[in-house]
């Protein structure tokens, strides 16, 4: 009796620790795949959060690249440029920002002015190199989607082979993507804030499905996690389904965002954990390395 005992209470301790390893948090590289690095962080070098702050909460984070895509776009070429990144082993994948201003959020759809800011930019360049895609933009009434200068951006985007980081409903998707000659099919549009608006999963995986490029970005979404801050079931299996087409962010849209980085990173590291390996990977870091042809850190 006692022998049984014992073995069942190594048997028990065995599961037990086997379960906390499928528990534990992930550890490896992150990709934070929607950053904004905004005049009120740094404000020319003279803001709450110049170029060595963000650089430390990004290395101390294990967060090796980023999208970057600042209002204006000074804070990008400010990343892009600096010595200091390259020192902190962060790559900057650059995006155009079409905003030059907080009144631009809700008129770029229509300004002209915006379309040609955009092609001065890619025109310019970055100090590391071009401008890989067009974003984040918001459309808080999907019909906007519609207007004649989003209609030339995402034409533009598909044949220049540009990404696009859209925070937009789920009707919006479908009006963006069809402005291009492939009706979708060939434009890499992020999704930002996956089903942002109210769009369940089921309607998620339906446009996953129709377009095979659309890239969901699971920031500021809610009912992503649940208890012990894992993932909502039916998300995790979204996420199991299309293992490579789902990425992190962080959205430092505003100075507190900054403030929480540490917490928002672990965050993700936690419910990362809960997937397999693997697939945890491919989301943390590997899907958006490989939209941009980055190399394993």
């Amino acid at each position: 009796m006692p022998r049984l005992f014992a073995r069942a209470a190594v048997m028990a301790v065995m599961a037990g620790s086997a379960a906390f390893a499928v528990a534990a948090d992930y550890t490896g590289p992150l990709f934070d795949a929607h950053l904004h690095y905004n005049e009120e962080a740094w404000d020319g070098k003279q803001g709450p959060h110049p170029l060595d702050d963000v650089l430390a909460r990004m290395k101390r984070n294990g967060v090796r690249a980023i999208i970057a895509n600042s209002r204006p776009n000074d804070g990008t070429h400010a990343l892009s440029s600096s010595a200091q990144t390259r020192a902190a082993g962060v790559t900057v994948v650059p995006f155009v920002r079409l905003y030059r201003n907080r009144a631009d959020y809700s008129n770029w759809f229509r300004d002209e002015s915006i379309h040609a800011m955009v092609q001065a930019e890619l025109a310019r360049g970055t100090g590391s190199g071009p401008f890989r895609g067009i974003g984040e933009f918001h459309l808080y009434d999907s019909a906007n989607a519609d207007g004649p200068v989003a209609r030339k951006l995402m034409q533009l985007a598909e044949e220049k082979q540009l990404a696009v980081l859209a925070h937009v409903d789920d009707k919006a998707v479908d009006l963006l993507m069809a402005h291009t000659a492939s009706r979708g099919q060939r434009l890499r549009l992020i999704w930002a804030h996956t089903g942002i608006g109210g769009a369940p999963v089921a309607r998620v995986d339906q446009l996953m499905a129709k377009y095979p490029l659309l890239v969901g970005e699971l920031s500021y979404r809610p009912g992503l996690t649940c208890e012990a801050g894992k993932l909502c079931p039916e998300w995790r299996q979204l996420l199991l389904k299309y293992p490579d087409r789902f990425v992190i962010g962080s959205d430092t849209w505003v100075n507190q965002r900054w403030l929480y980085y540490d917490e928002l990173m672990a965050g993700y590291r936690t419910w990362l954990g809960d997937l397999p390996a693997d697939v945890a990977r491919k989301v943390a870091w590997g899907n958006a390395a490989g939209l941009f042809g980055l190399s394993q850190p």
